[in-house]
């Protein structure tokens, strides 16, 4: 069964949204996912380009026009 945290990083300025992903990402166990909601724009583009370094599977589960809801699987 797969549980998940939620983080609401609405509002939250790059690059500190990209520093409490990875700080929660390195809290969750295995097969963990993590719920993110994110502003449009900046920081939608610096997290996911920052997961996609980081070679996280990542998939958008939800988006309206000023915001995005990703859902990210620790599969490290």
């Amino acid at each position: 069964m797969n549980s998940f945290k939620y983080l609401d990083l609405k509002s939250v300025p790059c690059p500190l949204n990209v520093v409490k992903i990875k700080l929660a990402l390195e809290k969750l166990s295995k097969n963990e996912q993590l719920i993110v909601e994110l502003d449009k724009g900046e920081p939608e583009e610096m997290v996911l380009n920052n997961l996609k370094e980081m070679r996280c599977t990542f998939s958008k589960i939800k988006e309206q026009e000023n915001l995005l809801k990703i859902k990210i699987l620790n599969d490290n």
